[in-house]
């Protein structure tokens, strides 16, 4: 029997902290792999974003540390986005990519855009706008 104390469980909620707020947001994504000297497109599937970075259902088997290079239009808007970004997280086909390359006027509009949408952790919805 070990000497050091155990760690305590974290509670749900202090799992699901994190820096930004992810939103649940659905539209197609186009996922360009830049590894080992070629670029392979895959499509994909948006499933939750935040300010930085995004989570997407990916048909592939991809490696944690592949960057990629992101290109999507969001729900509701005429842009069309080029993000770089790296692969942090996997759970399944569920993937998590960190935002590399977001340049602080796509900061300043995904701020906007989000919270109009509904939060990924469900405990909270589109915020209510009063007058």
């Amino acid at each position: 029997m070990s000497s050091q104390p155990g760690k305590a469980l974290k509670s749900r909620a202090e799992r699901r902290r994190r820096r930004h707020p992810r939103y649940r947001v659905e539209f197609p994504v186009t996922v360009i792999l830049l590894s080992e000297g070629e670029h392979r497109s895959i499509s994909a599937h948006c499933r939750d974003l935040s300010v930085a970075g995004i989570g997407m259902l990916v048909a592939a088997e991809l490696n944690l540390g592949e960057v990629a290079a992101l290109n999507f239009a969001l729900p509701g808007s005429p842009r069309q986005w080029e993000l770089r970004a790296v692969l942090r997280h996997r759970r399944g086909y569920h993937y998590g990519f960190e935002f590399l390359s977001i340049q602080m006027e796509d900061v300043s509009f995904l701020t906007g855009y989000l919270p109009n949408l509904e939060r990924e952790d469900s405990d909270f919805g589109p915020l209510q706008k009063h007058d």
